[in-house]
């Protein structure tokens, strides 16, 4: 009897991950964002959908298909960042596989874009830990990792690309990108040199749960550093290919734009997604238009945003949304697997 109040309880516990009160405030901010935004500014709506309305769908499919193969080189240089930190040479350990990494992160993406406060930033670790079998915090460290190695390659990227576009351009705009960027490279140097310097000493005063933790956090993070030419090579791919999604948009709507404008308004869109609002709602679309607004009219630029933010947001919330369920129900099969069938 037990088991089966048990049972019944999984889809109850799925339902309110997704009807809770925090996931329907954040669709609520996000809807009042985007019609605040909509009403405030004097928009040529009619123009704007005249220019979708002559998109090339099958240039817009390459830039789908460009936005979600990036997930596979992420999903593997997240899983060599876990080897780095020696997560599968534990006892009883089982690596996922590349694929599994991307789909882990393709959710963690989804989470982000339907909760605030970057959660699934939180979620991705954790589940990596659950199917691996190893420390929450040991998998934690990587996602740290990870993270500092995309800021250094989005600022390199920036520095040459804001160098062209400010040598063939009059504009500053994407200058304060590259601010934004170098203060984001700086936040987390800092972190990782404080946890080598200071760290494992730092750790002694703490209680010894919460310092065996933070070992292994620190493990993780500062042992993935290894391999560097690979795990760069890896980055830098995925972070093309979500140019050339953007660079596949604006060619699909038949638009004419800055070559080297296109690395700064797509690398500018992942550094806004930070704000933590749901999918960096309020804060992408804004940014996204006014460096558009450099090389396209008004509403071509609210166009290329629109569209673009179909594949960033909407189809993340959709194909995310979909593996997370996915997820949910093949762990609530082996559940009950595990259980066994209870007596009648």
């Amino acid at each position: 009897m037990f088991r089966n109040q048990q049972n019944r309880a999984q889809p109850a516990s799925l339902k309110s991950r997704f009807f809770s009160v925090p996931t329907l405030l954040s669709f609520l901010v996000a809807m009042g964002v985007i019609a605040l935004l909509s009403t405030r500014f004097d928009l040529d709506w009619d123009a704007t959908w005249e220019v979708v309305r002559g998109m090339n769908p099958w240039l817009y499919v390459l830039g789908f298909l460009s936005y979600y193969s990036s997930f596979l080189f992420r999903g593997l240089r997240w899983r060599l960042l876990a080897i780095n930190a020696g997560i599968h040479s534990s006892p009883n350990t089982r690596l996922p596989s590349t694929l599994h990494c991307s789909q882990l992160i393709v959710i963690g993406w989804f989470m982000n874009s339907i909760a605030g406060l970057r959660l699934g930033d939180a979620y991705r670790p954790y589940a990596f830990s659950k199917d691996s079998r190893s420390g929450f915090s040991w998998t934690l460290g990587t996602v740290l990792a990870e993270r500092a190695l995309d800021m250094v390659l989005i600022f390199s990227i920036l520095v040459v690309s804001a160098t062209v576009l400010a040598a063939t351009s009059d504009t500053t705009a994407s200058g304060y990108i590259l601010i934004a960027a170098f203060a984001m490279v700086l936040g987390l140097a800092a972190i990782i040199i404080a946890m080598q310097i200071y760290g494992v000493r730092l750790a002694r005063f703490l209680p010894k749960r919460i310092e065996a933790a933070y070992h292994r956090f620190h493990q993780g993070a500062l042992g993935s550093f290894k391999q560097m030419p690979v795990l760069g090579l890896l980055g830098l791919v995925a972070w093309f290919m979500e140019i050339a999604r953007l660079y596949l948009v604006i060619q699909a709507l038949d638009l004419d734009i800055a070559l080297a404008l296109v690395p700064v308004v797509a690398l500018g869109h992942a550094i806004l997604s930070i704000v933590p609002t749901p999918g960096g709602v309020g804060a992408v679309e804004p940014g996204m238009t006014g460096l558009l607004l450099l090389s396209l009219e008004q509403h071509e630029a609210v166009s290329v945003t629109l569209v673009d933010r179909s594949i960033t947001y909407v189809s993340v919330i959709v194909i995310g949304g979909s593996f997370f369920l996915l997820r949910q129900l093949v762990l609530a099969r082996k559940r009950r697997r595990h259980e066994g069938t209870p007596d009648s």
